[in-house]
């Protein structure tokens, strides 16, 4: 297996294992590869969610950008309910495992298709 492919057994697992979710492989794949090379950077590949402008970030350039949702309070909310469901004391949220349930949270899942 290659770097990628090890990552997203890593991402399948955080789901798994911390968020209590069984995932879709084939989403989290092209989530991942949407991801582009931040997947392969320590600081990059993690949301900071304790930094309210990393979460601007997740909002501005994936849920309204990638995704094409228009800007409201659902999106603030689903955010503080992704990072809620990832867990409050998990220091290393990967930008992937993050995109992957704002994706499904939003049924969006035909921008990977």
């Amino acid at each position: 297996m290659g770097k990628r492919d090890d990552l997203i057994a890593k991402y399948a697992d955080d789901l798994k294992n911390k968020c209590g979710m069984n995932p879709d492989l084939d989403l989290l794949t092209k989530v991942t590869i949407g991801c582009g090379p931040a997947i392969y950077d320590a600081d990059a590949s993690t949301v900071a969610a304790s930094q309210p402008g990393e979460l601007e970030t997740v909002k501005n350039n994936f849920l309204i950008k990638k995704l094409g949702l228009s800007d409201g309070p659902e999106l603030d909310a689903a955010i503080a309910t992704a990072m809620e469901t990832y867990g409050q004391s998990e220091r290393n949220k990967y930008r992937a495992v993050v995109y992957y349930m704002l994706t499904k949270h939003f049924g969006k899942e035909s921008v990977y298709g």
